[in-house]
C-alpha cells in the first residue's frame, strides 16, 4: 500500500477564534495544520486575501441564521476550499441548510476541540480536493484539453457583465469540422482523437491568446474573440481559420484532409445572451458549405491554400 504524503495544511479561522480548539497539537496523523487567525476585524477581508488555504473552519451562533451568518465571501469559499461549520446545538434542520449552503461539514464545538478535529479537517479537504478536479474533468474536453461549452458559456457571462459597464464588440465563431466519421472507418478512432487534438492546436495558433477555443463535440470547434473593432474583423479572423484548416493533417504518416464550415455570431448586434449568440453561431455553421476535402475524398477547394500550425506535428 502506497504511504500517503502528508503536507502542511492551512486553515483559516472565522468567527470565535478563541473557541477553535487550537490546544491539540499541530502535527497529527492526518498532517500539520496551520492556523491562521483572522488578521483584522473584517474576517471576509482577511479570507479574500489570502489564496492559499485549505479550508476554513467558521463558528457562528446557532441562533443566527444561516442566511445570515454566510459571509460575502462565502461562494467564491465554498467553490475553491473545503468550509467546515462549528456550530453548538444546531438541529438536522440548520445543519442541512450549512450542507446546501456549501459547506463539507458541521460539527459541534465539542467536536471542534477534540481529537476527531484533525480527521475531520483532512476528510473535508480531501472530499474538497477530489470534488475539483471532477469539476475540471467536466469543464474539459479531455481528448483536446479545451473547455467544453459550459465553460465557455460561463466565460463569455462574465465578459458579458463586463460589456454592460464598458460597451464594446466581441464575436463568436464556430467551426464545423467534416470527414472524420470517414478517418474512424479507414483509420480507427483513435486517428480522430489525435486529428482533434491537432485541430486544436491549429485553431489556438490562429488566435490571440486572450480569445478562447472550446469543443463543442465531436466534430465542432467554437471560438470567443473577446474584442473585435467592427464585425468585419471577426469574418476576417473566421476566414483565415477556414484557410488554414485547408491544410491537410499528418497522422500516422499519412496526410489527412478535413473540410470545414463557419458560423459566427456578433455582440451586440446577434444578441446579448450566451446561449442566443453561441446557437446563432452554431446554427450558421451547420448550414454553410464546408470548404476544403470531406474526409479522404478529393473536392475542389474554395478558397487558397491555407497553412498548417508550426506545431502540428
Amino acid at each position: 500500500m502506497a504511504e500517503t504524503t502528508l503536507t502542511n495544511l492551512r486553515v483559516r479561522l472565522l468567527g470565535d477564534a478563541q473557541a477553535s480548539g487550537t490546544d491539540w497539537p499541530l502535527d497529527t496523523a492526518f498532517g500539520r495544520f496551520d492556523w491562521l487567525l483572522p488578521q483584522d476585524a473584517d474576517d471576509d477581508e482577511a479570507v479574500q486575501d489570502d489564496a492559499a488555504i485549505d479550508a476554513v473552519l467558521a463558528h457562528w451562533p446557532a441562533t443566527q441564521a444561516v442566511a445570515a451568518a454566510l459571509p460575502a465571501d462565502w461562494a467564491r469559499l465554498a467553490a475553491d476550499v473545503a468550509l467546515l461549520v462549528v456550530s453548538a446545538g444546531a438541529d438536522a434542520a440548520t445543519t442541512l441548510a450549512w450542507l446546501q449552503a456549501g459547506a463539507q461539514d458541521v460539527l459541534t464545538p465539542a467536536e471542534a476541540a477534540g481529537a476527531q478535529l484533525p480527521f475531520r479537517l483532512r476528510a473535508a479537504i480531501e472530499r474538497k480536493k477530489r470534488e475539483r478536479e471532477a469539476r475540471t474533468a467536466y469543464a474539459t474536453d479531455l481528448q483536446t484539453g479545451l473547455p467544453h461549452r459550459q465553460q465557455l458559456v460561463e466565460h463569455m457571462s462574465h465578459l458579458l457583465a463586463l460589456r454592460e459597464r464598458e460597451p464594446a464588440p466581441m464575436a463568436v465563431l464556430v467551426l464545423r469540422v467534416e470527414g472524420l466519421a470517414t478517418v474512424a472507418a479507414r483509420m480507427g478512432q483513435e486517428a480522430v482523437q489525435v486529428l482533434r487534438r491537432k485541430v486544436a492546436v491549429r485553431l489556438r495558433a490562429g488566435v490571440r491568446a486572450s480569445d478562447v477555443v472550446a469543443s463543442l463535440g465531436q466534430d465542432s470547434y467554437a471560438i470567443l474573440l473577446a474584442s473585435v473593432l467592427t464585425p468585419a474583423d471577426a469574418q476576417r479572423v473566421g476566414q483565415k481559420l477556414l484557410n488554414a484548416m485547408l491544410a491537410p493533417l499528418r497522422v500516422s504518416g499519412q496526410d489527412v484532409p478535413l473540410a470545414t464550415a463557419l458560423g459566427l455570431s456578433n455582440f451586440p448586434e446577434d444578441g446579448t445572451q450566451p446561449d442566443a449568440l453561441l446557437q446563432r453561431a452554431i446554427g450558421l455553421a451547420a448550414s454553410a458549405q464546408a470548404q476544403g476535402r470531406v474526409g479522404m475524398a478529393n473536392f475542389v477547394e474554395s478558397g487558397g491554400q491555407g497553412g498548417g500550425a508550426a506545431n502540428d506535428d
